[in-house]
């Protein structure tokens, strides 16, 4: 049994389980806290009945006219909640709200290497857009897939109909 809420700043100090597993990228604490002024309803947890964190999405609204859309900043689940369906009950909610928020579509980006994200983000719905050259910069440099999904709000699907080339991080809208 679980349960999915808000993150509050007092959560920060209880992520580690998390934020300590190599495929999570992690931020500076202006970034959550920015998060959670500006989106609060879009940064969810979900914990066990005893407080230990299972998983955490950080997620936003942005863009305007056709292109305003939920994002998804980060998601990730401890290793030892893998598996179990967490991600899938936080993307629910994301998607939701996003709904809710009347966005024509939900994007990500995962990247290229990451099969098994790609594949989970498959099934959930998505597809990939487009091709980010070097989205990911670091000690390896790594492209990253945008995936999106539309929302009911683009009934022709619009927004999802594939880019035929890649794009830089500099060309992103």
């Amino acid at each position: 049994m679980s349960i999915t809420r808000e993150f509050t700043c007092f959560d920060l100090l209880k992520i580690n389980n998390v934020n300590l597993d190599p495929l999570t990228e992690n931020f500076g604490l202006p970034f959550y806290l920015q998060y959670l002024t500006k989106w609060p309803e879009m940064f969810q947890v979900n914990e066990t009945i005893s407080g230990r964190f299972k998983g955490y999405i950080m997620a936003k609204v942005e863009g305007n006219k056709e292109n305003w859309h939920g994002h998804v900043t980060c998601l990730s689940v401890a290793p030892e909640f893998r598996r179990q369906g967490v991600s899938r009950l936080l993307m629910n909610e994301f998607e939701k709200i996003s709904e809710i928020k009347n966005s024509w579509f939900c994007d990500l980006f995962v990247r290229v290497s990451n099969k098994i994200a790609f594949d989970m983000y498959t099934k959930f719905g998505y597809t990939v857009y487009r091709r980010v050259l070097d989205y990911y910069t670091g000690e390896n440099d790594e492209d990253a897939f945008d995936m999106r999904k539309a929302m009911p709000r683009d009934v022709e699907k619009k927004s999802i109909i594939p880019l035929p080339h890649p794009v830089t991080a500099d060309e992103l809208d």
